[in-house]
C-alpha cells in the first residue's frame, strides 16, 4: 500500500515532495491530472492524498468532490495543497470536507506536520 499519493502538475514541486515525505520514511507515489487522481486513489487506496488544486484535466477541487461522493473513497484524507490561499478555496475545500489546506509557498516542515496529524509517524524499516 501507498501511504501518500500526491497529485501535482508542477515537477520541482512534485519532486522536492517526493523527496521531503520519502526522506520521512512514507511510501510516496504522485500523478500529474485531476482525472489520473481518481483513477488511482481507486487502484492505490493510498493512505491520505495531497492534493494540489490547480491540476490538467480536472481540478484539485472536482477530484475532492469526487472522491467525497465515493462511498469506497470517502474516508481517504485530503490534504489541500495550493498557490490559491483565497479564502474562497479554503471554504470549498472545507464544505467539501477536506482534512487540511497548506499554501504555496509552504514550509517543508509545515507539510510534513499536516501528513504527520493525518497518517501518524511512518512505520521506518
Amino acid at each position: 500500500m501507498v501511504d501518500i499519493l500526491i497529485a501535482e502538475d508542477e515537477p520541482a514541486i512534485l519532486e522536492s515532495l517526493n523527496f521531503i515525505l520519502g526522506r520521512c520514511g512514507w511510501s510516496v507515489d504522485s500523478v500529474h491530472d485531476g482525472d489520473a487522481a481518481i483513477e488511482a486513489v481507486r487502484r492505490l487506496r493510498p493512505g491520505m492524498l495531497l492534493l494540489d488544486i490547480m491540476l490538467p484535466k480536472r481540478s484539485g477541487l472536482d477530484v475532492l468532490k469526487a472522491i467525497r461522493s465515493d462511498a469506497f473513497l470517502k474516508h481517504v484524507p485530503v490534504l489541500i495543497l495550493t498557490a490559491r490561499g483565497q479564502q474562497y478555496d479554503r471554504q470549498i475545500a472545507a464544505e467539501l470536507k477536506a482534512d487540511g489546506f497548506v499554501t504555496k509557498p509552504y514550509a517543508n516542515n509545515d507539510v510534513i506536520q499536516e501528513v504527520r496529524r493525518l497518517l501518524g509517524s511512518p512505520a521506518q524499516g
